[in-house]
């Protein structure tokens, strides 16, 4: 057999073991919110907030009960999104560029303020393929020379190094502090969840004739809690007619407390905005033949905002406890859906799944070669998303060597199975969960099970060491007479 021969038979064969793309391959469109709490939709149990778009795309595809952000806070779980690693393996375990007190017990972790243009992103993977790919709205993984346009995305429209904006409102900015860029014209009284859609809906109609990614990472929910005046006034009406307009009930976390009423006018508008911003999405999808060719996936980076040391927290997430920047179920749990019309069945599932889950799934439903030279720590939901095959036991792990404003402590935590456990690193502590018969954390299973926790804590601590986890340190300069 000649060696001419012999190549293209090997040719032939990697050829046919390859996914086939029929035509051309779908559209993209992931919607990603900020702070958007596990239970801030109908769909997900809110009585309060009304979201009928976005229940109507949760009909349409997978709806996920049991879905976990890559982290509590927004940068590691946008960076895990963008990567298919976990933050802990990427060393960006904090938001951007994080608080890092000098007067507490520990320190923390020196972590990267920039996810590095080595990692090749989703959307550097999809240009590959002939990918239009456009982001729209909040980045907060880097400024210059760590950008969106930098890290594989085509246009950049809004995505800039800060977190949140100044505010909401047209022209997006006090003084020169958390302006938004790439927003010029607009009108007085404009909103940025509505600029951000209409920008949106423009580049698909730019991009009928290819493939795109829409990338639209609204600043919503997050603060500054501001909302349009109309949405405002319906919520206050509410809220007055269901009697819910009291003051809320807190839950005290420590030193901080937990909201545990879902009745805040502002908020509430602010999450119809998102809603609405999905209605106009689908419509356009709708209206240009594009509905059937599109993947959407529609998810938060963490959890709601709950948890605060001044009773200002603006949303609640009962029955699940504390919220952002904790790694108890509020803090990590979030909505989750991904819709694909004609594709994906639509149901719900009780499968756990991270947002490091994302990429690679994203990738096998395209039908395009998985990335393990990037140790991807995700793993593909395509073979439960298209029905053929049922969730497999999963250990999901999070890492947060850091103190955050909600009240947090330096932290990591493990789930695998309906058991939970949070090693607590200032105290030196674990605690266990049975999430099946204690969703709300209130009963600590480490003095019953201690088998369980040790079995637990090696699993947490084997995947730390693998992943190159830094830990936080015993600060030198503490004073606790201070």
């Amino acid at each position: 057999m000649s060696l001419r021969y012999l190549i293209l038979l090997l040719t032939l064969i990697l050829s046919a073991c390859q996914p086939k793309k029929e035509g051309k391959l779908p559209n993209i469109v992931f919607i990603l919110i900020d702070d958007l709490g596990w239970n801030d939709l109908t769909c997900y149990g809110s009585t309060f907030y009304e979201t009928p778009a976005i229940d109507q795309l949760a009909r349409s595809g997978v709806r996920f009960t049991d879905a976990y952000a890559a982290a509590s806070i927004c940068s590691p779980t946008r960076a895990s999104i963008l990567t298919g690693k976990s933050p802990a393996r990427l060393n960006m375990t904090d938001w951007i560029p994080g608080s890092n007190p000098k007067n507490r017990p520990l320190l923390g972790a020196e972590d990267q303020h920039a996810l590095p243009l080595s990692e090749i992103t989703f959307a550097e993977r999809l240009k590959e393929e002939g990918y239009r790919t456009g982001f729209f709205g909040k980045w907060h993984l880097g400024g210059v020379g760590y950008l969106p346009e930098d890290q594989g995305f085509d246009t950049n429209i809004g995505g800039h190094d800060a977190g949140q904006p100044a505010t909401y409102f047209h022209p997006y900015q006090k003084g020169n502090k958390f302006d938004v860029p790439g927003l010029p014209g607009g009108e007085a009284g404009e909103y940025l969840t509505d600029r951000l859609t209409t920008e949106s809906l423009q580049f698909i109609h730019e991009n009928t004739d290819q493939p795109f990614l829409l990338y639209l990472s609204h600043y919503a929910v997050h603060t500054p809690i501001e909302a349009k005046d109309s949405l405002v006034q319906k919520y206050r009406r509410k809220a007055t007619v269901q009697a819910s307009a009291k003051d809320s009930a807190y839950h005290l976390e420590r030193d901080h407390w937990t909201r545990q009423d879902q009745n805040n006018p502002v908020y509430a508008a602010m999450v119809e905005s998102v809603d609405q911003s999905v209605a106009r999405i689908r419509a356009e999808l709708e209206m240009l033949g594009l509905a059937e060719e599109t993947i959407i996936v529609f998810t938060s980076d963490n959890g709601g905002l709950t948890t605060l040391r001044n009773k200002r927290a603006p949303t609640a997430v009962r029955p699940l406890r504390a919220g952002k920047g904790w790694l108890y179920e509020g803090g990590i749990r979030v909505p989750l859906m991904i819709s694909w019309p004609g594709k994906i069945e639509a149901r719900i599932s009780a499968d756990l799944t991270t947002s490091i889950d994302l990429y690679p799934t994203l990738l096998d439903l395209l039908g395009l070669d998985q990335m393990p030279e990037q140790d991807l720590d995700g793993k593909s939901l395509s073979p439960q998303l298209t029905g053929r095959d049922k969730a497999s036991n999963r250990r999901l792990y999070w890492h947060f060597p850091h103190y955050h404003g909600s009240g947090s402590l330096p932290s990591a935590a493990i789930r695998m199975g309906d058991y939970k456990l949070i090693q607590f690193y200032e105290q030196d502590s674990v605690e266990l969960y049975d999430l099946s018969n204690d969703l709300s954390e209130t009963k600590n299973l480490v003095d019953s099970l201690p088998g369980k926790a040790k079995t637990l804590l090696r699993e947490l601590q084997a995947w730390q060491a693998e992943t190159g986890a830094q830990l936080p340190k015993t600060n030198p300069a503490y004073n606790s007479s201070k």
